[in-house]
């Protein structure tokens, strides 16, 4: 059900501003179009043939959102008699649709079509597709052109990649892994007696952008969630998303036989344990016969797994795609491992461990690897993983909670950060391998291929904890289904829908949610720094910190600043060398590696010339520099764009953009700070932190300091 705040707007100088809204309606609000619009995309009648759950939610959405866009929801006719009439269906489900001929063969299952036709001599509009859920995205796509204000033209679309997930943190107790909006959304007490429509809303939302798979349980997972009690939960959730052609997986623990069975081991090479797992596949999949698979964290970070028992990523991975390849299930086996060994760098850890097993991984498990080798940084470079594993099926994980990018209040658009990865080029098989090209498994021949996306969501109102963290979901969608898409598109339609079609806002928030992400990269990690938030939470600056559990858990280990320099030797750990030619010369050498990446591949003294004719000293006190002042930037052009927002949103975007600001002069004054005791040279005359070090080591947790 639509929600609405009812209060009024304040003023209405333009007829673009609106309602006060909550943001829970997403991108998803159907408000009415403007005059000139209504004749354009004037519909007389929805033709629809054969019902089936998820051909009558297409038809409800057409109807909502035509019905909100337009004044009134269309009528419901067998047959084309007039102009304007929206046909939708199969061939196998539409007797109109069968009739006329239309070139579906290469849309495969899920794509669609959009066409402008003539039936009977009667102009019409067809949404259709080989599949029903087809269908469906073809009618989201269909009210996203009407929204956006755009012609409905012929359109034809299918997703790249196949597997397109949510990987939810979300714990059983509510609680939420890396995640600032709120309560988990899913509540497991609740279920499977009570379906809330919250999660309906979470379906057609998903639904909308192409996402058709969801993991509703944090990767560090509890054992819990395959005993029988949770599998009647996760049946009952999987039957609400079901119509909306999403499939639901599971995130396991390796030593849930031991805790759920009391079994005395998880060796994968034990009959029992096989057996095991063969019973709870078919228990699993007599409920949920649509079940996707499981998706796995071993031996990272604490978690058991096959390692335990002498046995490797392989050997764990095969024994549950073993027993879920008769149902057609999936495992995605997380490539996210590192010792605790402090003479390793950890940024070759997953690579020494993955790359021997290449080709050893059954034909239905797929490796999930993170775009960068260390954690979802403001910036990385892409995991040399992507470029090693020509046998094994590869899946991208990117987040979408902003972990260490300011988590709920900062304004970053992550699309840029996800365009850079998927266009990143991995020499892998020559020029043009890019990441987008191994995760589709174009490159390489796989027929498993997907993206993964470690959701921003919670019970908040407007459901990622600030409107613009949004985008972040929308933006992972639509470059999941579309790995050529561009960021700055993406960014256009959402903005259109979520706001205004009005260009007059449209291009000033464009330009601005497209430099976010440097600015960002400027004000906490500029020149290739990474890794230097506080420990535990990652909010804030904490390059001093060296007081963590692990050596490798201490932002000092990713920095070692000291009087003859800054950076990791990337090259002398072996790192640089784990990338393909040219990329391992190219980052062997200084003058050679991109400026952005400078302290991450080499250590550097601090009178290092870099191309600006600046000291490397100097170089990082300007980025600094230039990312408080770009997100001043933001907020003069935020404050101008009042008239077109309804207060409630105008008002959230403000307060948590002056935070912003404040903590991104929190970064650069902490940083600058403590990198200035060892760099010997001094501060621009114009500049200098407004206090001691001293202060900013003190300061408690989640506070900036006054302005």
């Amino acid at each position: 059900m639509r929600l609405y705040v009812c209060a009024l707007a304040a003023a209405m100088l333009f007829a673009t501003a609106a309602k006060a809204e909550t943001g829970y309606d997403l991108w998803l609000r159907y408000t009415p179009v403007e005059a000139q619009y209504k004749n354009r995309y004037a519909v007389s009648a929805i033709v629809a043939g054969a019902s089936s759950p998820t051909l009558d939610a297409a038809r409800d959405e057409l109807n909502r959102g035509l019905a909100g866009m337009l004044g009134a929801a269309p009528a419901t006719a067998g047959t084309v008699t007039g102009d304007g009439a929206l046909v939708i269906g199969t061939p196998a489900s539409s007797s109109v649709v069968a009739g006329l001929n239309l070139p579906l063969n290469a849309l495969g299952r899920e794509g669609y079509l959009i066409r402008n036709v003539v039936i009977g001599g009667r102009k019409a509009t067809v949404i259709a597709a080989n599949s029903d859920v087809g269908v469906l995205y073809g009618a989201f796509a269909y009210l996203r052109l009407i929204q956006s204000r755009q012609p409905i033209a012929d359109t034809l679309s299918a997703p790249k990649t196949k597997i397109r997930i949510l990987n939810h943190w979300d714990n059983l107790d509510r609680s939420v892994e890396r995640g600032y909006a709120g309560a988990s959304i899913f509540n497991w007490h609740t279920l499977p007696g009570h379906i809330s429509p919250r999660y309906i809303d979470y379906a057609r939302a998903n639904a909308s952008i192409g996402i058709n798979g969801m993991v509703p349980n944090n990767v560090n997972a509890n054992a819990a969630i395959l005993s029988a009690e949770y599998i009647e939960k996760a049946k009952a959730l999987a039957d609400a998303l079901r119509p909306y052609g999403i499939r639901l997986y599971l995130s396991v623990r390796w030593s849930a036989p031991m805790e759920i069975s009391k079994l005395k081991t998880a060796d994968p090479m034990d009959p029992a344990v096989k057996a095991w797992w063969q019973a709870k596949a078919a228990e699993i999949y007599k409920a949920i016969p649509d079940f996707g698979g499981f998706l796995v964290k071993a031996n990272s970070e604490g978690q058991p797994g096959p390692q335990d028992y002498g046995r490797n990523h392989a050997d764990g991975a095969n024994l549950i795609a073993d027993v879920i390849k008769p149902y057609g299930g999936v495992v995605m086996w997380r490539a996210f491992v590192y010792a605790n060994d402090p003479k390793l760098d950890r940024a070759t850890a997953a690579y020494k461990e993955f790359v021997p097993l290449d080709g050893s991984f059954r034909d239905n498990v797929v490796v999930q690897v993170k775009n960068g080798p260390i954690d979802f940084m403001p910036r990385e470079p892409f995991s040399p993983l992507f470029a090693a594993m020509p046998k094994t099926s590869l899946m991208l994980e990117l987040q979408i909670t902003k972990e260490y990018l300011g988590q709920q209040t900062h304004l970053v658009y992550l699309g840029p950060l996800f365009e850079e990865t998927l266009k990143a080029d991995t020499y892998a098989r020559g020029p043009g391998s890019t990441i987008a090209k191994i995760t589709d498994g174009s490159l390489d021949g796989h027929a498993t291929s997907g993206v993964a996306g470690v959701a921003n969501i919670g019970n908040d109102a407007d459901w990622s904890g600030s409107i613009f963290n949004q985008a972040n979901w929308y933006v992972f969608g639509r470059m999941a289904w579309d790995t050529e898409i561009s960021a700055r598109a993406v960014a256009e339609e959402w903005t259109r829908q979520t706001f205004t079609a009005d260009p007059q806002f449209v291009n000033p928030v464009v330009n601005m949610m497209m430099a976010s992400r440097e600015a960002v990269v400027d004000y906490m990690t500029p020149l290739g720094l990474h890794h230097i938030m506080a420990y535990g939470h990652h909010m804030g600056p904490a390059p001093w910190d060296d007081t963590g559990p692990r050596e490798d858990w201490r932002p000092v280990y990713y920095h070692r600043a000291a009087k003859d320099g800054v950076g990791v030797d990337r090259v002398a750990s072996g790192y640089a060398a784990q990338y393909r030619s040219p990329l391992k010369e190219r980052f062997s050498k200084v003058a050679a590696t991109p400026e952005e990446y400078l302290l991450w591949f080499h250590r550097l003294p601090w009178d290092y010339r870099v191309k600006s004719g600046r000291t490397l000293w100097q170089e990082m006190v300007a980025h600094y520099r230039r990312g408080v002042d770009a997100v001043a930037k933001m907020q003069s052009d935020w404050a101008a764009l009042k008239p077109y927002v309804d207060d409630e949103r105008f008002g959230q975007v403000t307060s948590f953009l002056a935070i912003q600001h404040r903590e991104a002069v929190w970064w650069r004054d902490a940083c600058l700070a403590y990198f200035a005791q060892f760099s010997g040279q001094p501060f621009p005359p114009d500049y200098a932190p407004k206090y001691p070090l001293s202060y900013y080591q003190a300061m408690p947790i989640y506070a900036s300091p006054p302005p």
